[in-house]
């Protein structure tokens, strides 16, 4: 049988047997228009120097010289994943992106040396002489989100959540110089950063990348971030030494959109659109930011990246931007009649530069073929390139081959750089609750429960990878956990700390300190259908309560990347504290929560709520002046030692919350997660078996031709496939197979729709009765035909004979490198 009639008669027996039970909804019609008037927005009001007529000229002598071909290559952006130096001897492509989960050799541990040896390749490469050929050097871009998050040993600053608590410009500048200066050690010139979405809803899974749900805080901290990163832009002079371009981000309205969903659609009236999204970008046009980021979402049914009105009448024209605009990662390809390949309208709608990653060869060839044809005007295309050319000359990168800071690793984690961080930290946390446990007294016998030694969970999602997950403290060098912080101060102080994360001790302790909460996510995986935390498992909960029942005053530091409903924990806590995402600097916490020996901590508290906390787990939006606004804890919300407060007991009632479904958990500790079903279909059976605890395994056993399902109604994994996420199974074979295996994602209601690959070889080449792990792309799965926006079987194993396999764990996951695609 070829892999093409398995693949149909799998489809053809999923359809037979599994009925999809919903269908996707319709989208809705839309009372505003998406089409902006640039006399409503506002105007930068002394836009810094860019550019001078020296840089034109110099621009003009040098597109005069250059070819189409050229030109075009100019306005392209390819990964370090998918593509190597070698590849700009014939595509010169004007950038080069690492995006989340890209590192030298795929390794996402590589030390500084290897990173700079890429990119000076990279950049070597585009210099090189060769006929035909215009030297024009490199932007290098990436994401250091929250300071440079992709390099070991860097410092890792608090997420923007919690630096808009701060309510600190003056930092918040200090911190994007850090940054910069640590990216451009390692040979970095563009950092895809500040973010001044301004998040509404706080169900999105990006929330913490915004500062506050109020523009004021987005407004006061844009142009000093931007100062931080670039430094003052002084006419006919490059960025100094140590500085970054910086890309404002996302334009526009990422952070309004319907349902708190990432890359929707923010359904408002224009007036709404100016007066709340987009009032962080003034400030930043002001202090001179080199390039914007155009988001993913829509406005009114419109995607951003193809909106006229928006990008050339608004940015452009009525705000008075002079660098370039760029998408985000092949967000050009959502576009209407678009594909990653292929999108003139995206250019025509005043795109400068597409970030292609993996489409970057393609796209190429199309918009080259579209320029030539007249379908993109060259016109366009020359505006595009100068603006491209304007701010690599502005970067230095003419007069450099390298920033020349370049090779400083010792700056890396500098000293100077972790005390901001950990001043950022402490400024950022916010106490909800204090019973008179706070600050733990000196000479006091402290037990640490809960993740306090654990620096990932701490840093959250952009932090060495993509979505954060797998991070050990050992690859933070210079980092200190929560747990190292309060055990200094501790002992410090003349008292004793013990860690269990357990919670369970031999010796009754003073206080306890627990630090929970979300685990790292990023982006669209971190999008949720309600703000409850633990609502099923609430085993942080039962560990607050245990630790109460014992007599014990208990100190809770929740983790989190938003406000969520914690009601239950606040009630069995004497204190609670909001860390949100710290980063590497534990002792910051520390600094608050520990006295000295005088009886004083380092500081008192003054972080201020920049989200409203929830006072239901079923609240969507929750933002101050909203109609109905009813929060737990207001925005700006806050106590502190010196202005105390009392809360009393707190209502328990979550709201009318539904069962979430989960996208990306499908068989995880022993239990298919809603709302999938896990199935056989043909000939053989499953059963559930222990495998190192009771029944958290299931062995499905072939007797014939048949297959193992887990299926359930349609889900949208293209997101997912975009960003190179990964299926993660945890297997073991029981017995060999005796004829063809297939793994395959498909749909229910459409038998072309299947994407099927043969594992025979992986499963006969296996070990028998070893457990294992691997990771296949979606890609692969989209590669071989599976429709991935409309998936009903996320996981089907087929086997055309007498065959056993085991399976303890299939979910989604992060590739870290470490993702295949099976032969």
């Amino acid at each position: 049988m070829t892999v093409r009639s398995r693949r149909l008669a799998i489809s053809a027996l999923l359809a037979s047997t599994i009925v999809a039970s919903a269908s996707l909804a319709s989208i809705p019609a839309f009372a505003q228009s998406s089409t902006a008037h640039p006399d409503q927005w506002p105007v930068a009001a002394s836009p810094a120097a860019i550019t001078d007529a020296r840089t034109e000229a110099f621009i003009g002598e040098l597109m005069a010289k250059m070819s189409v071909e050229e030109k075009v290559g100019q306005t392209i952006q390819g990964d370090i994943a998918s593509m190597t130096p070698k590849d700009l001897e014939k595509y010169p492509l004007g950038s080069i992106l690492a995006g989340g989960n890209s590192a030298p050799g795929g390794n996402d541990r590589a030390p500084p040396q290897a990173w700079t040896d890429l990119i000076d390749a990279y950049r070597k490469q585009s210099l090189a002489a060769r006929p035909g050929h215009v030297p024009i050097p490199l932007l290098f871009g990436i994401d250091a989100v929250h300071g440079h998050n992709n390099i070991v040993g860097a410092t890792i600053f608090p997420h923007n959540i919690g630096l808009g608590a701060m309510r600190d410009p003056a930092l918040i500048g200090r911190i994007g110089q850090a940054t910069a200066e640590e990216v451009a050690v390692v040979g970095g010139d563009w950092t895809f950063g500040p973010t001044v979405a301004v998040p509404r809803d706080d169900r999105w899974g990006r929330s913490y990348e915004g500062y506050a749900e109020d523009p004021e805080v987005v407004k006061s901290y844009s142009g000093p971030m931007t100062l931080g990163l670039q430094g003052t832009l002084k006419s006919g002079q490059p960025l100094a030494a140590g500085h970054i371009a910086g890309s404002a981000k996302h334009f526009l309205a990422d952070g309004g959109t319907e349902g708190g969903k990432d890359q929707g659609d923010a359904q408002i009236p224009e007036a709404e659109l100016v007066a709340i999204h987009a009032q962080g970008y003034p400030p930043s046009i002001d202090a001179g930011i080199l390039t914007v980021m155009a988001s993913f979402s829509s406005w009114n049914g419109q995607k951003i990246t193809g909106n006229k009105s928006l990008l050339t009448d608004v940015l452009k024209g009525r705000m008075g931007f002079q660098g370039f605009v760029v998408s985000d990662w092949n967000a050009h390809g959502q576009l209407a009649g678009c594909t990653n390949t292929s999108c003139p309208q995206a250019m025509n709608a005043g795109l400068d530069m597409y970030m292609a990653p993996d489409s970057w060869k393609g796209l190429y060839d199309s918009t080259l073929a579209q320029v030539k044809a007249g379908e993109i005007p060259m016109a366009r295309l020359d505006d595009a390139v100068r603006r491209i050319l304007r701010v690599k000359v502005k970067a230095g990168l003419f007069e450099r081959v390298a920033p020349t800071v370049q090779g400083r690793f010792d700056r890396l984690g500098a000293p100077e750089h972790r005390a901001i961080a950990r001043e950022a930290v402490a400024k950022s946390l916010v106490l909800l609750k204090n019973d008179g446990v706070l600050p733990v007294k000196p000479g006091a016998k402290v037990l640490v429960a809960g993740a306090a030694d654990d620096i990932g969970k701490a840093s959250g999602g952009w932090t060495l990878t993509w979505q954060g997950t797998g991070n050990k403290n050992s690859d933070f060098p210079h980092g200190q956990s929560i747990w190292g912080g309060i055990e200094q101060a501790v002992k410090a102080a003349g008292g004793q700390a013990e860690l269990a994360p357990d919670g369970k001790f031999a010796t009754k302790p003073d206080v306890a300190i627990v630090v929970f909460g979300e685990d790292p996510y990023a982006e669209f995986q971190g999008d949720v259908t309600n703000l409850g935390y633990q609502l099923g498992d609430k085993a942080d909960l039962a560990l607050l309560k245990r630790l109460k029942a014992q007599g014990i005053p208990v100190v809770s530091v929740f983790l989190s990347g938003r406000p969520l409903w914690v009601n239950p924990e606040i009630n069995a806590s004497d204190a609670f504290v909001a860390a949100w995402l710290p980063g590497s600097e534990g002792g910051g916490v520390a600094d608050l929560l520990v006295a000295g020996q005088d009886g004083k901590p380092k500081r008192d508290f003054q972080g201020k709520l920049g989200f409203s906390w929830p006072k239901r787990a079923d609240q969507g939006p929750l933002n101050r002046g909203q109609p109905g606004y009813d929060p737990q804890f207001v925005y700006g919300y806050g106590l502190s030692y010196a202005k105390p407060g009392k809360v009393g007991v707190l209502p328990e009632d979550p709201g009318k919350v539904a069962a979430a479904g989960s996208v990306d958990r499908y068989f995880v500790d022993g239990r298919v997660a809603a709302p999938w079903r896990m199935d056989f279909v043909g000939a053989g059976s499953v059963k559930a078996i222990d495998a190192g605890a009771q029944e958290n395994a299931r062995q499905a056993t072939w007797t014939g031709q048949g297959m193992v399902a887990i299926h359930g109604p349609p889900v949208d994994l293209s997101r997912q496939t975009t960003g190179d996420m990964a299926v993660r199974v945890r297997y073991r074979i029981d017995a060999a197979p005796t004829g063809p295996v297939t793994l395959s994602i498909g749909c229910a209601d459409d038998a072309s729709c299947a994407g099927t690959i043969d594992v025979t070889s992986a499963v006969k080449e296996a070990p028998l009765n070893e457990w294992r792990d691997v990771k296949i792309k979606l890609s692969c799965f989209q590669a071989a035909g599976a429709k991935m926006d409309h998936v009903t079987a996320p996981f089907v194993v087929g086997a055309s004979g007498p065959f056993s396999l085991s399976l303890t764990e299939v979910r989604l996951a992060s590739n870290e490198g470490d993702a295949i695609c099976p032969n």
